[in-house]
Order: structure tokens, then C-alpha cells, then sequence
């Protein structure tokens, strides 16, 4: 899901999807730990998505948003 589609979505199914999708890591380092998972890949896209959600929460709760951060050296 692209960054853009993230900021247009509201806090609270930020914050569902979030928690689904760490769920769902979870499950899946269970599942690597126990050699049964199937799809490797699916861990880094989880992981970049936890990221994308955190950075997107991150900017809201940042006075100014994402358009003050672009100002640092």
C-alpha cells in the first residue's frame, strides 16, 4: 500500500491495521523459528509495511506534520 493511500486513512484503522499486520509477523517468525514458513518475503513486506504505518502515525502526532521535516540539515 503506497504512503499516500496510508495518510488518507483515519487514526483508528491505521492503528487496526497496524496491529494486524504485527500480528501477522509474529506469526510468521513463529513459523520461521519452527522451519515451516513458506514465504520469506512476506516478512520484509510486513516489516516495511509496520514502518510505513508507524512513519505515517508519527507525522500526525508531530506538530506541523511531514511538511516541517523537510526543513532538517
Amino acid at each position: 500500500m503506497s504512503a499516500a493511500a496510508l495518510r488518507e486513512m483515519s487514526a483508528a484503522e491505521l492503528h487496526k491495521r497496524l496491529e494486524e499486520a504485527r500480528q501477522e509477523l509474529f506469526n510468521l517468525r513463529l513459523q520461521r523459528a519452527s522451519g515451516k514458513l513458506l514465504n520469506p518475503a512476506r516478512v520484509v513486506l510486513l516489516r516495511r509495511t509496520v514502518a510505513q504505518l508507524l512513519t505515517v502515525l508519527g507525522e500526525r502526532e508531530r506538530p506541523g506534520g511531514a511538511a516541517s521535516a523537510g526543513g532538517r540539515t
